[in-house]
């Protein structure tokens, strides 16, 4: 088996992908990209890797592998031999079906929403300006950003009431793709100790072996504890 390059940008979902190929066992290599520390965006040079300049993005041999959803599952499928991947059609594999959808289509759009108004409302501009451009962003904050991370804390906290993982029984890629937004949600959308069950979850995948792992090989990441 060819080993597998990532092309890892700093504090990005791509250390969600380092983690599931430590969790799997496979080898890899790195090859490593920093956001611009004023715009917080990506470099050219992914560019010369995937058309939209951004990360994760994996090479498998000849194929190259965009979106962090689609490499988890597919090197889950093609590479991890029914590791960490529920029996076919019973409810857990639904269940990790459906949250490994909800991280990224849910969970993670009020987050990204809040970090863009709360930089609009800190960002230098002409005094005029001002307080147009932060009444707006407090406005869309408190209306609709802040209740849409509270609905979906609440109810990830409840989905977790009876269960330590979020597919059900056993750790699965589905913890690997919520680990992102819930560390995103510990770090700037409020997830604090009203919400238990998500703060145990949370040391619970900390703790795992390949978790550390990964931070060991990925570098600097701002969402670890």
């Amino acid at each position: 088996m060819p080993e597998i390059i990532v092309h890892h940008l700093n504090n990005s979902r791509s250390q969600r992908v380092l983690w599931l190929l430590e969790e799997l066992e496979l080898p890899y290599s790195l090859r490593r990209y920093e956001r611009d520390a004023e715009t917080l965006l990506a470099p050219a040079a992914l560019r010369e890797v995937h058309p939209l300049g951004k990360s994760p993005v994996i090479e498998d041999g000849q194929r190259v592998v965009a979106e962090s959803g689609a490499i988890v599952e597919y090197l889950a499928v093609r590479h991890g031999n029914g590791r960490l991947l529920p029996e076919p059609g019973s409810d857990d594999y639904w269940r990790c079906r459906y949250f490994m959808h909800f991280a990224e289509g849910s969970a993670m759009p009020p987050l990204l929403l809040k970090l863009v108004f709360d930089r609009v409302a800190s960002a230098k501009m002409p005094f005029f300006a001002r307080p147009i451009a932060r009444g707006i962003a407090d406005k869309v904050l408190k209306g609709f950003v802040l209740p849409q991370i509270r609905a979906q804390r609440g109810y990830l906290e409840a989905e977790l009431g009876d269960r330590e993982w979020f597919a059900g029984r056993d750790f699965s890629i589905a913890d690997i793709m919520m680990s992102f937004p819930l560390e995103a949600a510990k770090s700037r959308g409020g997830l604090g100790e009203e919400s238990p069950n998500l703060l145990a979850w949370l040391q619970r995948i900390h703790a795992r072996p390949a978790y550390q792992r990964a931070l060991q090989a990925g570098g600097d990441y701002a969402y670890a504890d």
